[in-house]
C-alpha cells in the first residue's frame, strides 16, 4: 500500500480543556495516548452523560498549562521494553508519579488537586458549578480514544474564513501532513486501518462532529464564531476524525502513515 502522508506533530492534553503539549514521541495504547486527558473537572451543573467542566463554560481554561511533575514517568509506560519482548500489555506509572501541576494564566503554579485551583476556575462565572476533580488512566475523550486532523484542513479553513486558523483549535492527538495536499482528506480514511510508523495501527472510525470549542483561540481564548459556522455550513459540522488503537506502540513526529486496507 502507498504512504498517504506523515505525522506532522503529536499532542496530548493532560487535563481536559486545558492547554495541550506537543511531543516528539508518544505511546498510543488502547485507552488512548499515554498521559492524555488523565484529569478533568466534573461539574454539578453538567448533564450526567457529559459531566465535564470545559472551556465552553470557562474559556480561560485554555490558558491554564498542565505540566507533569515527573515528565520521564509520563513519557511512556514504565515497562514498555520488557512488555514488548514478551508480548504483554505495558503498565502505567504509579498514580503518585503521574501528578500534574498547573501554571495559571498569571504565572502561578498550583497542584492539580489544590482547592485553590477550583476557586480560580470558578471566578467570574455562574456559581451554579460545583467542581470535583476526576482522574482516569483511560483518556477522558469526548468520543474515541485518538483524534487525527490534517494541517491541510486547517489551511483550507483559513482560506474559507479568510482568517488565520491555528490547527490547535481542533485539539487533535495526531496532526497529519497528507501527501494529497487536499483539505479534509482525512475524511477519506474513515473505515480504514492506518499503520503509523513501524508498529502502531489505528482504525479510523468516524468523522468528528465539532462543538463551540473550535471557535476559541487556543492562546487568548477569544471566541471567533465564524470558524464553527464555516465547519457547520461547508463540512457537515465535522472536522478531524476519530480512531481506535488496534496495535499499541510508540508514535514519532515524521512517522509515515500507510493504509492497510
Amino acid at each position: 500500500m502507498s504512504i498517504v502522508g506523515k505525522v506532522e506533530s503529536l499532542w496530548r492534553y493532560p487535563v481536559k480543556s486545558m492547554r495541550g503539549e506537543e511531543l516528539d514521541e508518544a505511546f498510543a495504547g488502547y485507552p488512548g495516548v499515554y498521559g492524555d486527558r488523565m484529569f478533568a473537572f466534573k461539574s454539578s451543573a453538567s448533564p450526567a452523560g457529559f459531566p465535564y467542566f470545559t472551556a465552553r463554560e470557562q474559556r480561560r481554561l485554555l490558558q491554564y498549562r498542565p505540566l507533569f511533575r515527573y515528565p520521564d514517568k509520563a513519557a511512556r509506560p514504565v515497562n514498555l521494553a520488557e512488555a514488548d519482548k514478551i508480548g504483554a500489555g505495558p503498565l502505567s506509572a504509579d498514580v503518585s508519579e503521574l501528578m500534574v501541576d498547573i501554571v495559571t494564566p498569571d504565572g502561578k503554579t498550583v497542584a492539580i488537586d489544590d482547592p485553590v485551583l477550583i476557586e480560580m476556575l470558578l471566578s467570574e462565572i455562574d456559581k451554579k458549578h460545583q467542581l470535583t476533580l476526576m482522574r482516569s488512566h483511560r483518556a477522558m475523550a469526548d468520543c474515541r480514544p485518538v483524534s487525527l486532523f490534517s494541517v491541510q484542513s486547517a489551511r483550507q479553513l483559513s482560506q474559507e474564513t479568510k482568517m488565520p486558523i491555528d490547527k490547535r483549535r481542533f485539539r487533535a492527538n495526531v496532526y497529519l501532513d497528507l501527501a494529497s495536499n487536499n483539505g479534509f482528506g482525512e475524511n477519506e480514511l474513515v473505515g480504514r486501518s492506518l499503520k503509523i510508523g513501524p508498529k502502531v495501527v489505528v482504525k479510523v472510525l468516524e468523522r468528528d462532529p465539532r462543538c463551540a470549542m473550535i471557535a476559541l483561540d487556543p492562546d487568548t481564548a477569544e471566541r471567533t464564531p465564524a470558524v464553527l459556522k464555516k465547519v457547520a455550513q461547508a463540512h457537515e459540522g465535522t472536522a478531524a476524525v476519530y480512531g481506535a488503537v488496534i496495535v499499541e506502540g510508540m508514535l514519532h513526529k515524521g512517522d509515515p502513515v500507510e493504509p492497510l486496507d
